[in-house]
This record gives structure tokens, C-alpha cells and sequence, in this order.
């Protein structure tokens, strides 16, 4: 591709992508304008062919959205900020694995004390912030949500969309949370750490009540894990295409090499 100008069909066929989607990428600023001849066509260079590769893989593992964010910010950037904004793509992957990683563990610890008495009921789990829900164990909400490190305007909302069910003391209204809404507000902290929205979280508190509920839920996580890794993968796979990229953004360099 070196030594002269390539053509919208020469970097549609380089890069994998459509005529239209190369113009509609460069519009969109994902590459940087192409040069023009004299009679008005576009003149590509290589580094317009290496950007759309490692949009291609960088779409995968941040999003469509945030890639073209990215990749149209950097053409503007020093290498330095351009270079940091892609690693933060790497730092926000690694958080969310740990967030699906951190309910794993608060699902475990709960199957573990399924049918166990807390001899300090009132404790909080140091490996994943839940509160205790050793028997005879309630709590109010203002206890509940220091134990889990929420609002109590978050366990409001909670019970309003049916996922968690805590009773009533009919003499002042007062939310009390028995074992099971305490262990409910567990499981929906852990999922909401993870990253489900409500629905999905309501779909997998729903599936708690089955015989192998956490063991369900605990699936999902790890499929979850596992699309992580594969996006995790892919920004590995850009790793060589966003240097080059970072290498076009150096003073004096022209992008059009």
C-alpha cells in the first residue's frame, strides 16, 4: 500500500468494510479526511487502513459509541491523551470483570450460609460488603442500607420494581427487613454492582426461586465473565493498530503518510 494513494475501493478492501462504510467512518470522523486529486477523488494512505482496524476491534471491546468518541478525539490529541483515553478502555474492562468477580463472591458467600446461623448476625461480610442474614436477623432500612452501602432511597426503588420484598410494621408503617428481604437486597446489590440493569436483575431474582436459583444466577455471571474476555481479546488484537495510530499523531507527522 506504500508508494502511492489508495482508492475508497482499495482501503474498503484492506480494512473489511463497505465503500459506503469507509466514507460514512471518515464523516463520522473515525479516520481523518482524505486527501483530494484534482479531479476531486479521495486519496487515501495506509494509516487510514490501520485506524479502521483497530476500530473494528476496539468497537467490539468498548462499543460502537465510545470508539468512534475515541478514535475521532485522537485525530486532535497528543499521543500522550490519546494514549490515555485508550487506556482507560483497558481500566474500565478490568473494573467491570472485578464487579462480576465481586458478585460472584457475595452469591458464594450467600450459598454458603444457606440454612447456617450467623453467630453475629448483625455483621457485614468483609469479602463482599453484604450484611449479615444469620436467623433471626432483621433489620430496618437505615440498617440495611449502611450494611450494603446504599441509600435508602436505593432500597426504596428496590421494592418498588419487585425486588426486594420487605415487610411492614402496621403500626408506623416501618420497613422491616426479615432474612429473606435481607438476603434478597444482598443478591440484588451484588447485581447491580455488576453491572444488570433492573430487568435483568428482576429476571434472575425470579429465577432465585427455583431449586438451583444461585446457581443459575451465578451462570449468568460467568457468562458474563466470559464476554469480558472476549472483548478483553480484542482490545488486545487493536493493541498494534492503535500504536501505529498513536505513531500517525506525533508532531510533524502528517496522517495522510
Amino acid at each position: 500500500m506504500e508508494g502511492r494513494p489508495l482508492r475508497t475501493a482499495d482501503v474498503a478492501r484492506a480494512s473489511g468494510y463497505s465503500l459506503q462504510q469507509v466514507r460514512d467512518l471518515e464523516r463520522l470522523g473515525v479516520i481523518p479526511p482524505a486527501e483530494r486529486t484534482g479531479n476531486g477523488y479521495r486519496a487515501y494512505a495506509p494509516v487510514h487502513v490501520v485506524a479502521l482496524r483497530a476500530y473494528r476491534s476496539l468497537a467490539f471491546a468498548a462499543g460502537p459509541v465510545a470508539s468512534r468518541h475515541l478514535l475521532a478525539d485522537a485525530w486532535g490529541q497528543s499521543p500522550a491523551d490519546a494514549a490515555a483515553a485508550i487506556g482507560d478502555v483497558h481500566v474500565r474492562l478490568a473494573r467491570e470483570r472485578e464487579e462480576v468477580l465481586h458478585a460472584r463472591r457475595a452469591l458464594a458467600a450467600i450459598r454458603s450460609e444457606a440454612g447456617a446461623v450467623d453467630p453475629n448476625p448483625r455483621s457485614v461480610e468483609g469479602t463482599d460488603g453484604g450484611a449479615g442474614s444469620g436467623a433471626g436477623d432483621a433489620m430496618s432500612i437505615t440498617e440495611l442500607a449502611g450494611a450494603l452501602d446504599v441509600r435508602t432511597s436505593t432500597l426504596r426503588f428496590w421494592e418498588q420494581e419487585g425486588l426486594v420484598h420487605p415487610d411492614r410494621i402496621t403500626s408506623v408503617r416501618a420497613r422491616h427487613y426479615a432474612p429473606e428481604a435481607v438476603r434478597e437486597a444482598r443478591i440484588v446489590a451484588a447485581l447491580r454492582r455488576a453491572g444488570y440493569g433492573v430487568r435483568a436483575v428482576r429476571e434472575l431474582m425470579g429465577a432465585l426461586g427455583h431449586a438451583d436459583g444461585l446457581e443459575a444466577a451465578d451462570r449468568v455471571l460467568q457468562s458474563r465473565l466470559d464476554g469480558i474476555a472476549g472483548r478483553t481479546v480484542a482490545l488486545l488484537r487493536a493493541g498494534s493498530d492503535l500504536a501505529d495510530v498513536l505513531d500517525a499523531l506525533a508532531p510533524g507527522t502528517s496522517v495522510a503518510r
